[in-house]
């Protein structure tokens, strides 16, 4: 839905009169806890896979480790993923910002790590009360090593010793809301006289209410397989997931097993050795050992998925799922809804949202974040919906890089407002990975009219979110598809962009003539002075609509006037904050942007005739398309049919 624009036909009402009500039946949404993940997988016969990931030490290693773990969920749908809890609680802050983060933001479960270390039983207390207040299911209760510094364990002034004393807090406390995973040590935990005593201590974790059990790193998966057995013996009943550390250094590797004690089979040992100083042949090698090693592991059928240890990292993970054919991109044409869904609790049933944060969906839901109910089979047309406050950090955002990262991916200095009309062509020609209001590149849809919106962007019609019209498309479509089998979609053409107040007069005398009665739009600018002809000023369209098998009509993105003027402070002020802001005050770069944001309106259009709309000859006559420049963009549609065809 949300590509940047796509004005031609693919052969593709709900009621709004209640923001709070609706009577659609509540989806099964992905908040929940893991364990009851695991099983339907089990059940299934379905393998799975999960990440770990930790807290970086610097606010950019944040915001990248945001944009791998986005990308990595997006990309290969894990069950979950877990964030670790730094030694001696050094990192607590952090792993609860970026597990409610991900939890919220990321489409995803979190598993949370908590330890015990320097941790007394109020500090564990608050932390478990904001992981809840966030939404989170599931802990993965620990003791936790040593703080830095130290080289024993001690236990601190009223806090815990054990993480089965952990365990028992938090089922006293909270009950069955969290979903409890605990350690597992293949070779016995470094603190235990033996691994049979152990066992019963791993026992006596899940008899107190732990779920399921996450193994720490090994390399000898005879050691595992003889664990998970013991395990069983002892009459330990749930999951055993097999922890995985992919080889990505010699020296990494080595400092691993000196600190985990972890045993290295002689020909693991006889293999790395000769290849030790050659980074890339490592790499390779502990690729295809992890992948040998998982495929033991699955053979045995001893476990329904794997755990993998990322160190932060991506490919390495990635090529070893990809050969154990596991890595599956998401599929597609099921989208349970066109936008992705947050894995908040408190947003499992929200099935509508306003288009114009499409392509910032982190900033709509930080800035909704505190609502006490979402949208549900209606969105209201009587009363502004109370949107939080507009701070620096939504517009930073998660994704978000430094002043010389934003220059680089600019260019630089402008001159003139045609130099930023050309940087948005640049956008749409993939010369520019991103703008302040497209936090991704164009999407598949977009292709086929490349030359098109570059020359309505040359013009000075900056595009910054769009979505083609659609009659009747199968739900199960490769672009534009979503919702349950066996359904149709439908989508009313949308295209939104800033223009200077000489344009947007023009847009209004074009607009008025008969041809073009079809179109809605709405422009306002900085200061608040609006144009519309919608006739009902608080009016809320439609323009993403499916219809399925068996349930009502769904509703789930529109176009609400009251929501636009909203999102237009958030609009301007990513002129000043993400764009204004990297140059020097009151260069002639500096002025520009200023002028811009000053002056320009933002506009959307919609165009209400989804069968026969004419959105794209109207941009076309507006922007001054040249017949010569249509013909090359015609040539462009029909080559990229026949390809399809």
């Amino acid at each position: 839905m949300n590509g940047h624009l796509q004005f031609s036909e693919k052969k593709n009402k709900r009621d709004l009169s209640d923001i709070k009500g609706g009577t659609s039946t509540p989806r099964s949404g992905p908040s929940e806890k893991i364990i009851n993940k695991i099983n339907r997988a089990v059940n299934e016969r379905r393998t799975f896979y999960s990440f770990e990931f930790f807290p970086p030490k610097t606010e950019a290693g944040v915001m990248n480790l945001y944009n791998r773990i986005d990308r990595m969920v997006a990309k290969y749908e894990p069950m979950f993923v877990d964030v670790t809890w730094g030694a001696g609680g050094s990192t607590a802050k952090l792993t609860l910002e970026i597990s409610s983060n991900v939890q919220n933001y990321c489409a995803t479960d979190v598993l949370m790590h908590l330890t015990c270390t320097n941790m007394p039983r109020d500090s564990v207390k608050d932390a478990l009360d904001k992981a809840k207040e966030a939404g989170i299911r599931n802990i993965l209760a620990l003791r936790g090593d040593p703080p830095h510094g130290q080289d024993t364990w001690e236990k601190c002034d009223k806090g815990f010793e054990h993480a089965l004393d952990l365990v028992k807090f938090i089922r006293e406390e909270y009950g069955e809301y969290f979903g409890i995973a605990v350690a597992g040590y293949p070779e016995g935990h470094i603190s235990s006289p033996n691994l049979e005593e152990d066992i019963k201590h791993l026992k006596l974790k899940v008899d107190a209410g732990a779920d399921f059990i996450m193994t720490q790193l090994f390399y000898d998966v005879d050691l595992y397989i003889d664990f998970v057995k013991r395990c069983r013996q002892a009459e330990i009943t749930v999951p055993i997931l097999p922890g995985l550390m992919p080889i990505n250094s010699y020296n990494a590797f080595k400092r691993m097993i000196a600190y985990t004690k972890a045993t290295v089979p002689k020909e693991i040992i006889a293999a790395i050795e000769p290849i030790k100083n050659n980074d890339a042949m490592v790499k390779a090698f502990g690729i295809e050992l992890a992948k040998k090693m998982s495929q033991k592991i699955l053979r045995t059928g001893l476990t329904p998925g794997l755990h993998f240890y990322t160190l932060n990292l991506e490919k390495s993970v990635t090529k070893i799922l990809g050969g154990l054919g596991l890595a599956r991109l998401p599929s597609k044409g099921v989208r349970p809804l066109p936008w992705k869904q947050s894995c908040a609790t408190r947003r499992r049933n929200e099935d509508v949202r306003p288009i114009f944060w499409a392509n910032r969906p982190y900033s709509y839901l930080s800035r909704t974040i505190s609502w006490d109910e979402f949208p549900n089979g209606r969105w209201g047309n009587s009363t502004s919906p109370a949107y939080g406050e507009l701070y620096d950090y939504h517009l930073m955002g998660l994704k978000s890089s430094s002043v010389r990262d934003r220059l680089r991916m600019w260019g630089g200095e402008v001159q003139s407002e045609q130099d930023v009309f050309d940087k948005f062509a640049d956008y749409i020609e993939g010369k520019i990975a991103r703008l302040p209001w497209c936090e991704t590149g164009i999407m598949l849809e977009t292709l086929p009219l490349k030359q098109r919106l570059m020359a309505i962007n040359k013009t000075g019609f900056l595009t910054i979110n769009s979505q083609p019209r659609v009659n009747g498309a199968r739900s199960d479509d490769e672009v534009v598809g979503w919702g349950d089998p066996d359904g149709y979609v439908y989508q009313k053409a949308y295209i939104e962009f800033f223009a200077s107040p000489e344009r947007i007069k023009s847009l209004k005398a074009l607009a008025s003539r008969k041809e073009y009665k079809t179109l809605s739009y709405h422009a306002v600018n900085a200061k608040g002075d609006q144009f519309s002809n919608y006739t009902d000023k608080n009016a809320v369209n439609a323009v993403t609509w499916g219809v399925f098998p068996g349930r009502e009509v769904l509703q789930p993105t529109v176009v609400d006037m009251d929501s636009f003027r909203v999102w237009k402070d958030e609009a301007f002020a990513l002129w000043i904050s993400q764009w204004r802001s990297i140059y020097s005050s009151g260069s002639a770069s500096w002025e520009i942007i200023q002028k811009i944001h000053d002056t320009y309106y933002l506009c959307n259009i919609v165009e209400n005739d989804f069968v026969k709309g004419g959105l794209d000859k109207f941009m076309d006559e507006l922007a001054g398309y040249t017949p010569a420049e249509k013909s090359a963009s015609t040539n462009t549609e029909e080559k990229s049919k026949t390809e399809k065809a």
